[in-house]
């Protein structure tokens, strides 16, 4: 069993939550166990669960159709990944793959989605926490993709903020 750096009071995700919405959130999300090389989910898979990572480290891997695997982003505890389920996508756009032992929770999309329905003010607070996780992920991919086509254009030479 891998020890836990954070706590539930630690997570951002959680942040902001009445006690009673919160409690109802959490109520939803099962604990998780993984090891090193497990596979959370794979590009274009079914899109089911969100994940909160609490302690451990995972890597999103997307695969250009032309291309090998790329790793666009690592989480780090506290990180959430597999969004496309909550936003009730009906595939992920990429891969989640386990780079060390790791502890997580997670939420099937639907749940969330219903908890936001049944609880307004609670879902304003989670999608505005999904918000931010989105805007930044896609700010270090872009920055995270850059790099790597420079470092295609010029090899040898390191990507500048790996």
């Amino acid at each position: 069993m891998v020890e836990s750096p954070i706590s539930i009071e630690d997570l951002s995700f959680f942040k902001g939550l009445s006690a009673a919405g919160g409690q109802r959130v959490l109520a939803n999300f099962r604990a998780e166990e993984h090891r090193a090389g497990d596979v959370f989910f794979l590009q274009d898979q079914l899109a089911d669960r969100l994940y909160i990572l609490i302690s451990g480290n995972v890597e999103i891997r997307f695969k250009p159709y032309d291309g090998e695997a790329l790793t666009v982003s690592a989480i780090e505890p506290g990180g959430v990944f597999g969004w496309s389920a909550a936003l009730g996508r009906s595939s992920y756009t990429s891969s989640a793959v386990c780079t060390a032992d790791s502890r997580c929770l997670s939420i099937r999309g639907r749940d969330l989605r219903r908890i936001c329905e049944q609880d307004p003010a609670t879902g304003v607070i989670l999608l505005e926490r999904l918000a931010e996780v989105i805007a930044l992920r896609l700010t270090s991919t872009h920055q995270h993709v850059m790099d790597l086509l420079r470092q295609g254009m010029h090899p040898g030479r390191e990507a500048r903020n790996s």
